[in-house]
């Protein structure tokens, strides 16, 4: 496929997408839980085109990385026009599209990480495996309290303990010495800065399965833009990080 076609057939397929997707009921307007569905939604589309669109700019080691970015954000603007749908129509929180998004997604997220590594050194695939099971005992834990078949405590533990594994991981473990020792100033800048995501944009959602599930402190509106915002910046800020090291390097 050449440039010239690619440019225009990512977001000729983006656009076909969302009449099909778009079928929900009209949003009221003080419906800030919907609007915040749909909002996301568009910001979502819009991050993909730009990512794979940008593929066509960088080096070759590097497209991975960013195509993976546009994933992400693809699957989850899917997602979020279920759950928007759900939620207009029944006012229940659409925990199951919800942690289906995230069991797709986070592993993704993750294996940014070993990407970004593996274009500069030779990296084991321990840091892969490892972050991925580490993401899913997060994500596992969660669910299973979220959505009841589990106490509710007991799945904040697994899904803390999970998280605690990737932390461990990214910043003493094998990735995080790699990055350190080996990575040039830009590729460790945004590992550095990736890495802080993970641990202050993710602690969004233990904070707010805990007062929505646990205290009892957060009505379930509150939850669900708590966990809207945080997508933003988990998935979306993200992939701008990774645009950012993949450019900087191509261009270098």
């Amino acid at each position: 496929m050449s440039k010239n076609l690619f440019k225009f057939a990512v977001p000729a397929t983006l656009m076909t997408m969302m009449p099909a997707i778009a079928q929900a009921e009209n949003l009221k307007s003080d419906d800030f839980v919907g609007i915040s569905f749909w909002l996301i939604s568009m910001a979502l589309i819009a991050s993909t085109a730009f990512f794979f669109l940008e593929t066509q700019r960088v080096a070759g080691k590097w497209k991975t990385s960013l195509v993976v970015s546009g994933l992400v954000t693809l699957v989850a603007a899917v997602h979020y026009f279920y759950m928007r749908d759900v939620w207009v129509a029944t006012g229940d929180t659409p925990t199951v599209y919800r942690y289906i998004d995230w069991l797709i997604t986070v592993p993704l997220l993750m294996i940014e990480f070993y990407l970004i590594l593996r274009a500069i050194t030779n990296v084991s695939g321990g840091v892969f495996w490892r972050l991925t099971i580490g993401t899913l005992v997060m994500l596992i834990g969660g669910y299973l309290g979220e959505a009841g078949y589990m106490n509710v405590t007991l799945g904040f533990v697994i899904g803390m303990v999970g998280w605690a594994y990737i932390l461990y991981e990214i910043f003493a473990g094998e990735a995080g010495k790699v990055a350190a020792n080996d990575a040039p100033a830009s590729v460790k800048s945004a590992y550095s800065t990736m890495r802080w995501i993970v641990t202050i944009g993710w602690a969004i959602y233990p904070l707010g399965y805990f007062f929505g599930y646990m205290a009892g402190g957060a009505s379930m509106e509150s939850l669900n833009i708590i966990y809207n915002l945080a997508d933003v910046l988990n998935k979306i800020a993200f992939g701008v990080i990774i645009w950012n090291v993949v450019v900087t390097e191509s261009e270098a």
